[in-house]
């Protein structure tokens, strides 16, 4: 990530995730309402508004746009055998944007201390880092009803990001 936000190129297209967070919002507030009528995924609904609320409340970014993969998801980050990064595929969102539309991986993948040196190795400051959590969240709450029924796995991660980012200070 760090070396992507390094390039400069003119002319990028704005990438996939890559605009305001507000964007999100219908959406958002519309999965959070499907959930309230599932209580059996055992989702804290006033929570995750709360949270949703808070990254809302936080301004947009107002640097320049970043080259983003903007799909950081598990299934995108390929491990070797050791469990480290070996590859990133899917590059069908790619473009400029918003530097918090790359921080998927915080929380889908990472333990609370790592998730703390991810942050710190890519120097996000707090608004990008809300920002980053709001998306991933978003995408969650948003993934959740859709997928439980269809789709074990991404259900699955969905829940798990869920709770990372309300166990979130």
């Amino acid at each position: 990530m760090a070396a992507m936000r390094s390039i400069t190129l003119p002319g990028a297209p704005r990438a996939h995730r890559g605009g305001p967070l507000a964007s999100l919002d219908a959406a958002t507030r519309a999965a959070i309402g499907r959930l309230r009528t599932l209580p059996q995924e055992g989702i804290d609904c006033d929570a995750v508004t709360a949270v949703w609320e808070e990254a809302l409340c936080t301004p947009d970014w107002d640097g320049p746009p970043v080259w983003l993969h903007a799909d950081l998801m598990p299934g995108n980050l390929l491990v070797d055998g050791d469990g480290r990064l070996a590859s990133v595929i899917d590059f069908g969102c790619v473009g400029a944007g918003d530097p918090a539309c790359d921080l998927f991986p915080a929380w889908n993948l990472l333990p609370a201390d790592a998730r703390a040196v991810f942050r710190r190795a890519l120097d996000v400051d707090d608004a990008t880092w809300r920002r980053g959590r709001g998306r991933t969240l978003s995408q969650a709450l948003i993934a959740l009803p859709y997928y439980r029924e269809t789709n074990p796995g991404m259900a699955s991660n969905a829940r798990h990001v869920i709770r990372a980012v309300l166990a979130e200070d």
